[in-house]
């Protein structure tokens, strides 16, 4: 059995107020989310059974109660978006753009230099996957080698191909 969240008096006071006065559905459920765990002793899927919502959702309508109307408090940052970036978009941007002229060029874009400069930018190593993803994200591709090396001679190949002992090639 889940332990019962600890919820202060001062909070269940606000929230027993707020449910008296809410002007709409969001302030009664946030109010609700806080009241049925401290007065009614539900656990938070319980709570979310009779609210009809989620069991995370319930934790969120506490938290966002708790930040309702308190300019003090931060207000928490809203979902989505890339939470754990290194630089913003128009970083990125700026910080491969030294490197776009070489590539549409035709020229060689190896990722170990630029793992290197984005080390000594960020002031921190990082992992080659992080670079991998920055490249991904700017949609620059990744170009796969030829199927034939530069080198290679047809007309030898050819050659070698037909001086060949038949015994020297025998399948596992």
């Amino acid at each position: 059995m889940a332990r019962p969240r600890g919820i202060d008096s001062v909070l269940v006071l606000k929230a027993e107020r707020v449910a008296v006065q809410a002007r709409n559905v969001r302030e009664l459920r946030m109010a609700q989310a806080v009241l049925l765990p401290a007065i009614g002793s539900l656990t938070l899927e319980q709570t979310a059974t009779a609210l009809g919502v989620g069991r995370a959702t319930v934790a969120r309508l506490q938290t966002r109660f708790r930040h309702h109307n308190q300019p003090e408090l931060p207000a928490p940052s809203p979902w989505g978006g890339r939470r754990r970036a290194l630089m913003s978009w128009e970083q990125e941007e700026a910080f491969l753009c030294r490197w776009k002229t070489q590539a549409e060029q035709g020229q060689l874009v190896v990722l170990t230099p630029l793992r290197a400069a984005l080390d000594q930018q960020l002031g921190r190593r990082v992992k080659p996957s992080v670079v991998y993803r920055l490249v991904q994200r700017h949609r620059w591709r990744k170009v796969a080698p030829d199927t034939r090396h530069p080198k290679a001679d047809p007309q030898v190949q050819v050659e070698w191909k037909k001086k060949r002992c038949p015994r020297s090639w025998r399948p596992c």
